[in-house]
């Protein structure tokens, strides 16, 4: 039987604001959702030998930073000290996406860039890693970002299972459990299947036993060592809130499953992409068909949790309306309202959150807010 590794990744991603709401508003809901920011730590420490991913978007980075935020949860957690901890600790490997956490096939090309750089300036300045890992937010993702990905120094992205289509015939397991290679536009990106079955139980609750099992049962065929990847958000659902320990995902199935592996009663390790991929380089050309991460009632085969209803496509249309309009200003000299034409931007990027719109109705308003100050800035100017 092939050997079989494990990647474990976890996202983590606030709006912007978000935090000052959620403390001002429901301190016990607030109190869940930090200390799942700080859990990893506590048992990438206990289990020195275990490895796991840990995304933060740049917009829950930044609300770190807020003197306000710090100051309102130091009795949850020592934000500043726990951000030291995520740079010193080895087995805890830091994955960038982008800033404001947009759809990236959904929003102006021309803003792909400085969503992914600025996304990856943060993660490094905030926890001293250079991430080398993408994850596309609401893992929607589009051939035309492997460029734009390359240009910014990652070497791997993240890509839902159901997305993932070999070039030439592959068995499932070859396809789902190894690492592939995307090329688009002369550029390149290594591709790391995430399991969706698997990925949703972990969001929504298993114990080691089951998951042994399960790995073992469909990695059974495999003929070369698997990379078996599940990859969810860290801090959403009770599963990942729950305050009890023992009962979440730490207590209930991350302990156990490492202390099974310690007594030798489960031979999957956990491990780095770059790990994997140094032992098992990828061989396969696949294409990444677009689409998303399966949410809601949606399969993720298109973005409609997103842009399925009138109001999102509007909400949208609006954004596009303003970067037009921005990049228009751009090109003339206006010296005059360079700050003004810069805080514009900063609105439309910020207005591209995609929790804006996965709410839709309920949350479009926090879009058109965004819209609103960008239309005003830039308004007289000619």
């Amino acid at each position: 039987m092939a050997s079989v590794f494990h990647l474990l990744g976890l996202h983590m991603h606030q709006p912007p604001g978000n935090l000052r709401l959620l403390i001002d508003s429901n301190e016990w809901e607030a109190r869940q959702i930090m200390l799942c920011y700080e859990r990893p730590l506590k048992y990438a420490a206990r289990y020195p030998e275990s490895y796991f991913c840990v995304g933060f978007s740049g917009t829950l980075l930044e609300q770190f930073e807020d003197p306000y935020v710090v100051s309102r949860y130091s009795g949850i957690v020592d934000i500043p000290g726990m951000l030291m901890r995520y740079r010193d600790t080895p087995n805890i490997e830091i994955v960038g996406m982008g800033y404001y956490h947009p759809i990236f096939p959904l929003i102006p090309m021309e803003d792909w860039d400085e969503q992914i750089a600025r996304g990856k300036r943060k993660a490094a300045e905030l926890l001293g890693h250079d991430p080398k890992i993408f994850w596309p937010p609401e893992m929607a993702f589009s051939m035309e970002m492997v460029p734009a990905l390359a240009r910014h120094g990652y070497e791997y992205v993240v890509i839902d299972s159901a997305h993932v289509k070999p070039r030439q015939p592959l068995e499932r397991e070859d396809t789902i459990y190894r690492l592939h290679r995307a090329e688009y536009g002369g550029a390149a990106i290594t591709v790391i299947p995430r399991d969706r079955d698997l990925s949703n139980a972990q969001e929504s609750g298993l114990n080691p036993e089951w998951f042994a099992g399960e790995v073992g049962n469909r990695t059974r065929g495999a003929t070369q060592p698997c990379l078996v990847t599940t990859w969810t958000d860290g801090e959403n659902g009770g599963w990942f809130r729950q305050v009890h320990e023992e009962s979440g995902f730490w207590g209930y199935f991350f302990a156990p499953f490492m202390d099974s592996q310690r007594d030798g009663r489960v031979a999957i390790r956990l491990t780095s992409a770059a790990k994997f991929a140094g032992d098992n380089p990828p061989a396969t050309l696949v294409d990444v068909r677009t689409g998303a991460w399966n949410v809601g009632s949606t399969s993720g085969h298109d973005f409609s949790q997103w842009a399925g209803s009138g109001s999102q496509k509007q909400a949208l249309e609006e954004i596009w309306r303003l970067r037009k309009r921005y990049e228009e200003l751009r090109r003339a000299p206006h010296p005059a309202a360079e700050s003004k034409l810069r805080e514009a931007y900063e609105a439309i990027r910020r207005a591209e959150t995609s929790c804006y719109l996965f709410w839709a109705d309920a949350w479009i308003p926090k879009l058109y807010a965004e819209t609103r100050v960008a239309r005003d800035l830039m308004n007289g100017m000619s």
